[in-house]
């Protein structure tokens, strides 16, 4: 891996750890709080591209798992990986690499339409289907019961599609992201 391909990487990193900085939103009927982290997720997948989408959100929940408190409101550790919410969490790596999946495939077809969808796939289909699965199984109820409480997320979520896609299309457009995609499909 070459020095700019991890500092990029490393940078993502940070951005999502920086969006934690916004408290985090608790509904009481869900363990899970609204946060702006999916954003940076999102934006990771849209602006890197799979390899290094994935590898910065990977890298993200490595640091949240030995303990960096870098997750909204301060939170951090294993006992948050295996808590309610880790696997909307844990899913950040792949649904960074599906959205980096479809734009990498559509790299020179990319319009502000389907950076949304493909926003809404990774960002939203992933990580809700690990969430709530993940949470289902760790709260003791039903598929259903879970996927109903996630119901409260999808606009804000919406949004967070939308508003990534605009900057990430904005980014590709751009000299220094669009010659590192160059020279990534020339490699």
């Amino acid at each position: 891996m070459r020095l700019r391909d991890m500092i990029l990487a490393a940078m993502f990193a940070a951005i999502v750890a920086a969006l934690g900085v916004f408290p985090p939103i608790t509904l009481p009927f869900t363990p899970v709080p609204i946060t702006a982290q999916t954003f940076g997720v999102m934006l990771a997948g849209a602006v890197l591209g799979a390899r290094l989408g994935g590898i910065s959100l990977s890298i993200f929940v490595l640091l949240v798992a030995i303990g960096a408190p870098i997750l909204s409101g301060g939170r951090g550790g294993i006992p948050t990986l295996i808590g309610p919410s880790g696997g909307y969490i844990l899913s950040w790596p792949i649904a960074a690499l599906v959205i980096g999946f479809f734009v990498d495939r559509f790299r020179d077809k990319l319009k502000l339409w389907n950076m949304i969808l493909f926003n809404f796939i990774g960002g939203i289909l992933v990580v809700y289907l690990g969430g709530i699965s993940y949470l289902a199984f760790v709260s003791d109820m039903s598929w259903w019961v879970a996927a109903n409480s996630a119901l409260i997320y999808i606009p804000g979520d919406a949004v967070k599609a939308v508003l990534s896609g605009m900057l990430a299309l904005q980014l590709h457009k751009t000299a220094p992201v669009a010659k590192l995609h160059k020279e990534q499909r020339a490699a």
